[in-house]
C-alpha cells in the first residue's frame, strides 16, 4: 500500500494566552520533532480532511501542556482572535517529512479495510471504521459474512499482530468477545 501524501499530525483545540499561542492535541508518538521550531505543518478541515490548497503554518515555539497537550505559537498566529479561528482543525504533514512507522506500527488511517484473523489464520472480519475513544482506540469489525460487528480495543491485550504489508491484524479476544 503507498504512503499518503498527508497524515495527520495533530488538532488544534483552543487559543491559549493572549499572544496568538493555541493548544494542540498531538496525534503522533514524535511530538518534540513534529512540532520543533520552524517546521512547516498544513491545516486541514474541522472532519480530518485535507484541503486542496492547505494552509501553511510554521511553528515558531512548543512546550508541553496539561494531559499530554502542547502550547503552540505558530508565525501565522500573531493573537488570541487569530488562533481562535484555526481552532478545531487537524494538522497535516506531508508523510515523506516524518519517519515511517516501525515495524508492527501502524498508521490508524491505514487500519481500515485491514482483514482481521485470530492466532489460528481463521478469518473473523474487515475493519470497517477505527474509533477514537475516551479508553483509547477502538476497531469496528464486520463480521464474516454477515454475522453483524463487533469494537475489539486497539491495545496489547486484544491486538496480538499487526501486519502492515499483509494489510492483516491478528487478534487474541477473550472468550465471548466474538460470540
Amino acid at each position: 500500500m503507498p504512503a499518503p501524501e498527508w497524515v495527520i499530525v495533530g488538532r488544534l483545540r483552543k487559543s491559549h494566552g493572549l499572544r496568538g499561542e493555541i493548544i494542540v492535541e498531538p496525534i503522533t508518538d514524535a511530538p518534540a520533532e513534529v512540532f520543533s521550531a520552524g517546521r512547516v505543518l498544513f491545516a486541514g478541515d474541522a472532519s480530518g480532511d485535507p484541503l486542496p490548497h492547505p494552509p501553511e503554518l510554521t511553528v515558531r515555539e512548543m512546550r508541553p501542556h496539561a494531559n499530554g497537550l502542547l502550547a503552540v505559537r505558530f508565525e501565522e498566529m500573531s493573537d488570541r482572535d487569530e488562533a481562535s479561528r484555526w481552532t478545531n482543525r487537524y494538522l497535516f504533514s506531508p508523510a515523506a517529512e516524518l519517519e515511517p512507522p516501525a515495524d508492527g506500527e501502524v498508521y490508524l488511517h491505514e487500519l481500515e479495510g485491514m482483514q482481521v484473523v485470530l492466532e489460528s489464520g481463521e478469518r473473523v472480519g474487515t475493519v470497517t471504521g477505527v474509533f477514537e475513544l475516551p479508553q483509547g482506540i477502538a476497531l469496528d469489525v464486520a463480521r464474516d459474512p454477515g454475522g453483524g460487528s463487533v469494537l475489539i480495543p486497539f491495545n496489547d491485550v486484544f491486538i496480538h499482530e499487526v501486519k502492515r504489508a499483509d494489510r492483516t491484524v491478528v487478534i487474541a479476544p477473550p472468550p465471548g468477545l466474538l460470540d
